[in-house]
């Protein structure tokens, strides 16, 4: 493998679709990103990714030898296809139609298998064995190595922990149409609904609610940690009992895969790791059979994917046999 080459790293995800080509040493040296799609046939989403990697400059593109892609899922890692609760397609295929266009290869991981695979490669994981990275985001995610051995599933999914059940009685339905995950009740797109549902259970008068009353369409993420810096009653109460359900779902990661360290990151941590990091790491040796890992932000930042994507390139995975 020359030094000279380079790889397309791609990172889909519900919001935004970023595009960068980096080398095997992790330095990005193209980056682009737009939102992502969300409307239109079972090759829009491709299609885009095409139209942004040509935009790169081609003494770039003239040295790239694959891309990697890592995805919002769940997803067919065989088949190269995703099927995204969290965008309005029923199914997108990526790998078969970017081999087609590019005549690259092209390989498709979980977005958050893809951040671990950067953080084992170029980030705080390099020496480690055992390793997780939790995202906390638009949805939850992780991705996992066990013993060196990085974890993908039969189809590419083995490692969905924002599809866990943390409430039995399933009051919120997550985007999957499952009820009681997880992701249903901390992401950054459920959290408004959390928030709604404590106010109508408990009652509770603040600014917080009356947004929600007026026009909860308005109410994001951001606007309830803002509010609970500012001392918002609801706002509080939502991001207390946020900070239990994010420990025993940070508990269920540390009991099933053991980890030696768990990376974290995701705009919902990473822009407020006062309110929602350091709570996971006071209160998740209540829940936890384990022993406790390491838990910290990554150092890779909001590239993580990107990251991971570039970096599978020049590593690609050994694809699951049914």
């Amino acid at each position: 493998m020359s030094s000279s080459e380079l790889s397309i790293g791609v990172d889909l995800g519900a919001t935004n679709l970023r595009v960068a080509i980096g080398n095997k040493e992790g330095k990005i040296l193209f980056k682009l990103s737009e939102r992502t799609v969300n409307e239109g046939d079972e090759y829009a989403i491709s299609n885009q990714i095409y139209k942004m990697i040509s935009s790169a400059p081609r003494e770039l593109l003239s040295k790239v030898i694959g891309i990697g892609i890592g995805s919002i899922g769940p997803m067919d890692i065989k088949k190269g296809i995703i099927f995204p609760p969290n965008l309005n397609f029923k199914f997108a295929s990526l790998t078969a139609p970017l081999k087609e266009k590019l005549n690259l290869p092209v390989y498709l991981l979980n977005d958050c298998v893809a951040a671990v695979v950067g953080e084992k490669n170029f980030g705080a994981g390099k020496e480690v064995d055992n390793l997780v990275y939790i995202t906390i985001s638009t949805g939850i995610g992780g991705g996992v190595y066990v013993n060196g051995n990085l974890l993908l599933g039969k189809e590419g999914n083995a490692h969905e922990v924002g599809h866990t059940v943390l409430d039995y009685k399933g009051k919120l339905v997550c985007g999957c149409g499952k009820p009681g995950h997880w992701e249903a009740y901390c992401s950054g797109k459920n959290l408004p609904r959390f928030a709604k549902l404590v106010m109508e259970e408990e009652k509770i008068e603040s600014k917080l609610s009356d947004m929600i009353k007026d026009n909860f369409s308005y109410v994001t993420s951001e606007i309830i940690f803002k509010l609970a810096r500012e001392g918002d009653r609801l706002a509080k109460v939502v991001v207390e009992r946020c900070s239990e359900i994010n420990a025993m779902g940070f508990a269920n990661v540390i009991d099933v895969y053991d980890p030696s360290l768990i990376t974290v990151g995701g705009s919902v941590v990473l822009n407020n790791l006062d309110l929602v990091l350091e709570p996971i790491k006071k209160k998740v040796r209540n829940y936890a059979a384990n022993s406790i890992p390491d838990i910290i932000p990554t150092p890779l930042g909001q590239d993580i994917v990107l990251y991971g994507a570039i970096a599978t390139v020049f590593n690609p995975p050994r694809l699951p046999r049914r």
